[in-house]
């Protein structure tokens, strides 16, 4: 009989790794500097768990908020280089207004008031008495400069110091006053400052010529000669001499302060329906007015002003009367309809079309 071997006399698990303890942690599993200190039991510490966790997720929020801040400044330049950018695409408001501000001593009249004028549009500047409609357009016509913010003109930005400034670019102001000659006629208001001249004479044959075909193209067919003393025109008929007047200077931006002030039903609609003309022509329009009627009727957009600030800009089907009072007297409303699909227009920073 043989002995058995050393071989034989080895256990049947002999030189088998042993198998894991299902108590321990698998090696290389959580050893990082940042793994949890196992506890008395071998398994990890929940509370030193929830603490890595929180770490992490604290990480990712900073990582996040840096992330929001990154794009809110490219956010910030690209509204810097829209102007620019919309110039480009001839896409750009013929006006622009960025934060526009105006102070008299203590009493600030605007505060950062933002507002685009489109071509070919009609907007209309509503509010209640003192709400700085006249200061705004003062300010667009060159009477007054901003303390602060921007002008931009077809998507440059411009520096109005005089009213000469303003008409150069082709704004033009007609005030509720007119500021018609009444001892003058017709054609002598038309051209009143900017006569031409001829030999060293008024070139009376053209500016005849000229104030006759102004007229027509605003169909304005009331007036019996543009000879006649414009004392004797009626209201409806003296603003659409001076509306003549802005269009014959060749005016880009036409600003209509109360055109309808004091006038008659058939003479409101001529200058309701001289309006019209102007934006058939591609004009640009800014119409002031306490009519809330007058403004549904031509209007294109809104823009209210209350205490200073524009409180709401948008097109005219998101109001109605009613909607429009409430934001003149409140600044806010629940009434404002739903914007139709379409791309949004541009609007500065801090415009909106509800507050």
């Amino acid at each position: 009989m043989t002995n058995p071997s050393a071989d034989d006399a080895r256990p049947a698990t002999a030189g088998r790794a042993p198998a894991p303890d299902p108590s321990q942690p698998a090696p290389g599993r959580d050893q990082g500097p940042d793994a949890p200190e196992p506890g008395p039991t071998g398994r990890p510490d929940p509370a030193e768990t929830a603490a890595v966790q929180a770490e992490a997720a604290a990480a990712q929020a900073e990582t996040a908020a840096a992330e929001a801040e990154a794009a809110a400044s490219q956010a910030e330049a690209a509204f810097a280089k829209a102007p620019v950018t919309a110039a480009a695409n001839g896409d750009q408001p013929l006006l622009r207004l960025v934060d526009v501000g105006k102070n008299f001593g203590p009493v600030r009249a605007l505060t950062d008031v933002n507002l685009d004028v489109p071509v070919g549009q009609v907007t209309a500047l509503v509010g209640d008495n003192g709400a700085g409609k006249s200061t705004l357009i003062k300010t667009i016509a060159g009477i007054w400069t901003q303390d602060h913010g921007e002008i931009l003109w077809e998507g440059k930005p411009v520096r109005l110091h005089s009213p000469k400034d303003a008409s150069d670019l082709g704004i033009a102001t007609v005030y509720q006053d007119l500021a018609l000659a009444d001892n003058l006629d017709i054609v002598q208001n038309m051209f009143l400052g900017r006569e031409p001249v001829r030999h060293l004479v008024l070139d009376e044959t053209t500016m005849e010529k000229d104030a006759k075909r102004t007229l027509a193209d605003l169909s304005v067919v009331t007036v019996r000669s543009v000879r006649q003393p414009v004392g004797s025109l009626s209201g409806g008929q003296r603003q659409a001499v001076a509306v003549a007047r802005a269009v014959l200077r060749q005016a880009k931006l036409v600003i209509l302060d109360e055109p309808t002030a004091a006038l008659g039903v058939t003479q409101t609609q001529v200058v309701l329906d001289l309006i019209r003309r102007l934006r058939d022509q591609g004009i640009a329009v800014i119409v002031i007015s306490h009519n809330l009627n007058d403004v549904q009727a031509v209007a294109d957009r809104v823009a209210v002003l209350r205490l200073g600030q524009m409180v709401s800009v948008g097109p005219l089907a998101q109001y109605d009367s009613q909607s429009i009072v409430d934001l003149m007297t409140t600044g806010t409303t629940r009434r404002l309809v739903a914007a139709p699909a379409g791309p949004p227009s541009a609007q500065p920073p801090g415009s909106s079309s509800e507050h």
